[in-house]
């Protein structure tokens, strides 16, 4: 029996299918491997190129207490007045010690979190990957960087130690350090499902991870509520805390440096105080990241008078040179500042009888969710791809992508 179609509804499908035809080339090798060759315009807020609403999901996590899926600014009684001039999209201040947050902006707004991410990435692979292990690294190892990716500098044909390795990933947010690391753990993809793993295992339920080093991908996001989760926890790693503080180091050379070592500055500006940037008293240490999708993102833990702090700033809207990291200098004083003196607005410790975890009906990644954060009014087709089925058959609708190449963290 064949069912009357009205001539608006086969127009529509007429185009879904040309669409779907013409976009299907676009799909090859690079995208399969979650690293795009060129990344879909992205639909994120205050990211170049974006189109989206710039307001929070209506129905963020809960995860951590109530007030932390609440919009806008929170803060406890008896709190300072927070900085002037904050533009980030989001932020959390946490007492790394204690886990209360005492302050927080749009705390579980799914955002790109560019090579933020890398924090998850040694948070997993860390503990996997023995001290004292090495490879010899081949092209292979090499495969499916994205383009423009940051990079230390990793030569084929070379051997590399796992603590070198380990210095690239955290000095240079060397992507190619993370896909070596990968394949000693098993493969990126093993990688990026282990990553996954353990996000949920900290309660980071605002991460999706496609990529091990925080390349844009479709779909790919965190919160600065998860970021802070992820330094939190890698800190009680002695050598997460050993590289995540390393301003400076030498990386083994290859035959560009006729094998001698060169040095390699962190791209953490307010750790290693290069490029105007001061160094901030009693930093510890903590992870920068930039993607022309995500902006500029950044977690750093710093300690004093007896209290260790982790902040997490993701995007700031102002266009000014090391916004930044003006916006986490600020947010760091007026933690310390508050630290013992406000009532918490919640805890990164999501599974205690304090928090109130889960989200308001409604799942991440879902057209419900998707439409009201930004993310398009298909869900991540927005900022990825969805697949229309007509007359039996499926057909991939892909969306408008950049023209450029996209901007790598290289510079943090």
């Amino acid at each position: 029996m064949r069912l009357p179609i009205s001539p608006q509804v086969r127009h529509a499908l007429v185009a879904l299918t040309a669409t779907a035809v013409t976009a299907g080339a676009a799909v090859g090798p690079a995208a399969a491997s979650g690293h795009p060759a060129k990344p879909p315009r992205s639909a994120t807020p205050g990211a170049p190129g974006g189109e989206a609403k710039r307001q929070p999901p209506a129905n963020m996590s809960q995860a951590g207490g109530a007030q932390l899926g609440q919009p806008g600014d929170q803060v406890g009684a008896g709190a300072p007045a927070l900085p002037p001039g904050l533009s980030a999209l989001s932020w959390v201040v946490a007492d790394a010690d204690t886990g209360q947050v005492l302050g927080a902006k749009n705390a579980h707004w799914p955002l790109p979190p560019a090579s933020t991410l890398k924090m998850l990435f040694a948070d997993t692979v860390l503990p996997a990957v023995p001290h004292d292990a090495s490879r010899k690294v081949s092209d292979e190892d090499l495969k499916g960087m994205g383009d423009g990716s940051s990079a230390v500098g990793i030569v084929p044909g070379q051997t590399y130690g796992a603590p070198d390795l380990w210095r690239g990933v955290f000095l240079r947010s060397g992507n190619d350090a993370v896909h070596v690391l990968s394949v000693m753990n098993g493969g990126v993809e093993k990688t990026v499902a282990d990553m996954q793993k353990k996000a949920e295992g900290l309660g980071a339920k605002d991460t999706h991870v496609l990529s091990p080093d925080g390349y844009d991908a479709p779909g790919q996001v965190s919160s600065a509520y998860d970021l802070a989760l992820f330094l939190r926890s890698g800190l009680k790693n002695k050598d997460f805390k050993d590289y995540c503080g390393t301003a400076s180091a030498d990386f083994p050379g290859g035959p560009n440096t006729k094998g001698k070592p060169f040095g390699i500055s962190n791209t953490n500006r307010m750790l290693s105080g290069i490029d105007g940037v001061a160094k901030y008293p009693g930093l510890i240490g903590g992870k920068n990241g930039y993607t022309s999708n995500a902006g500029n993102t950044l977690a750093e833990a710093a300690q004093r008078d007896g209290h260790t702090l982790v902040v997490t700033v993701m995007n700031p809207q102002e266009n000014k040179h090391d916004k930044v990291y003006t916006e986490m200098r600020q947010l760091l004083d007026w933690g310390f500042s508050a630290v013992g003196r406000t009532k918490p607005v919640g805890t990164l410790d999501p599974a205690s009888p304090a928090a109130d975890p889960g989200r308001s009906g409604v799942e991440p990644g879902t057209a419900a969710d998707s439409s009201d954060s930004g993310m398009g009014t298909l869900g991540w087709a927005g900022i990825g791809a969805a697949v229309v089925v007509v007359g039996g058959a499926g057909f991939l609708v892909l969306s408008r992508r950049r023209k450029t190449k996209p901007r790598s963290d290289a510079v943090g």
